[in-house]
Parts: C-alpha cells; structure tokens; sequence
C-alpha cells in the first residue's frame, strides 16, 4: 500500500514539474526557430538571437533591467541584513510583533495596490516640491527597494535562530567592539543566506512588471514594460530568444546558489565534528 502510494506521488510530482516547465522548454525552442511561426517550426536557425542582439531598444530595456535589479537588490540586501539583525537582538516584543507585521504587509498586499499607491506618493511629493516629470529611474528604484525588502528580511532572519548567542558574546570579550563581531562571526555565519536573499531580490526585480508600470516614466523602461508594450501589436520571437537566454541565466544562478549553501552546509558540519571531537 505504501509503495502504490509512493509511485503515485512521484508521478504527480512528474506531471507537475511537465506542466510547469513544458511552456518554458517550448518558448526555448521556437527561439531557434527559422520563420517567425509559434506553430510551425520550419527549420533549427539562431536568427532570432542575431535580430535580438540588433534590437537597440530591447538591448536598453534590458540594460535599464539589470541595473535597476543589481542596484535595487544590493541596497534592500544591505538594509534587510541590517534589520534582520537589529530584529534578532531586539528585547522589545511587541516591537518585534510590530515590525514583522509591517514587513508582512508589501508581501501579502497585492502588486497593483502597491503600485497605484505608490505612483500616487510620488505624484503627491513631486506635486509638493514643484517637480514635474518626478517618475522615472529613481521612483522605481525606491518601489524596488521597497516591496524586495520583506523577503530580504524573512529570509535571513530564520537563519539567526541556529545561532549560538555568545558567539558574538565571545567575541566581544576577546576584544571585538561589536561592529567588529558582527563583521567576524555573526556575517561569515548568515553569507549563505545572505546570497540566497540576494539572489531572490534579483529575481523579484527582473520579474516585477506591475508595480513598475504604475512607477516609471517615459525616460526610463524595463524589459517586462517593453515586451508588454509589444503585446499591443505582436511579440516577435526575438522576445523568446531573450527568455531563453534569461531563463538560462536564472537557473545557472541557482545551481550556484545550491553550490554555494551546501559547500556552507558541509564546512558548518565539519566544524561542528571537530569541536564534537575535541570536547570528548
């Protein structure tokens, strides 16, 4: 009974992965499609990645893409790790209780709430300063920063509950100030998932097409914009050749990742025998 019922989850959980990742290994390969067909592959060409790269307009959506998600995603990870810490070692709980439940909010509020919300903030201000024209660049930036930051936050501060608390302590009375403990012992213990939260951060932002709708100006356009800009008319299959090139990026992105936490996983294991080791 047990094994019917362990065949039928791993074939559910087959069929889920095909349903998930059939569109996507499609998209990849009508990018190496010919004709401009989405039904009829007429022959294998690398045409499309040729007009993609000659696209002068989608190579700066794209750049204007990367940067704003490596600015954005560097900031709220610096700023997520800095209140992840202050949260762990706050004694204040219903200071605690407060500020998890106002993170919790830009994650459980709808995107096109926050976007309507904020493009009328920065309307407001500008309104306020005499400053006409204000979105752009800098408007998504700060909407970037701001709906990343929750899962910076609940990211890494899991990772402080595994932590022993006179590590820092220990370090302190060695001689570290505790700027330097942080930068010592507590950093070097949180990287792992201070790379992952980066990395979501990243995606989050290269994925993002609502609330940058509502927050960017005519200056300044990311991919998501362009391509749904092109849906008015007809996504050409230049557009399927950059998916598949991001989506190759991504997933190269991740195995790192994995890499990178396992590699973390087995020093922390190694460690942990030796000190086991020495006290017997």
């Amino acid at each position: 009974m047990k094994k019917n019922l362990s065949v039928k989850a791993k074939l559910y959980m087959v069929l889920i992965f095909i349903l998930l990742y059939a569109p996507i290994f499609v998209l990849i390969f009508y990018s190496f499609n010919s004709s401009n067909s989405t039904s009829v592959f007429a022959g294998f060409s690398t045409r499309w990645y040729g007009e993609l790269f000659s696209d002068l307009k989608t190579i700066a959506a794209f750049k204007n893409t990367l940067v704003l998600a490596v600015l954005s995603s560097v900031i709220s990870t610096i700023l997520g790790t800095v209140a992840a810490t202050g949260l762990h070692y706050s004694r204040t709980k219903w200071y605690k209780n407060s500020v998890m439940t106002i993170t919790n909010i830009p994650m459980m509020n709808p995107d096109i709430v926050t976007g309507i919300s904020m493009m009328l903030l920065f309307v407001f201000i500008g309104m306020m300063i005499k400053v006409s024209g204000v979105l752009g660049f800098s408007t998504m930036l700060i909407a970037h920063i701001t709906f990343e930051l929750p899962y910076v936050i609940l990211n890494i501060l899991p990772r402080f509950k595994s932590m022993d608390k006179f590590l820092t302590e220990a370090a302190c009375d060695l001689g570290c100030t505790p700027v330097q403990a942080f930068f010592k012992v507590t950093l070097p213990y949180i990287k792992a998932e201070i790379l992952a939260a980066f990395i979501m951060a990243f995606t989050l932002s290269l994925d993002d097409f609502v609330i940058s709708y509502f927050v960017s100006g005519p200056e300044f356009q990311t991919l998501p914009i362009r391509i749904y800009s092109m849906t008015k008319r007809r996504v050409t299959p230049d557009m399927y050749a950059l998916s598949a090139i991001i989506f190759v990026a991504v997933f190269v992105l991740l195995i790192l990742t994995n890499i990178a936490q396992d590699e973390d996983f087995r020093e922390r294991l190694r460690k942990r025998r030796e000190r086991r080791s020495m006290t017997a």
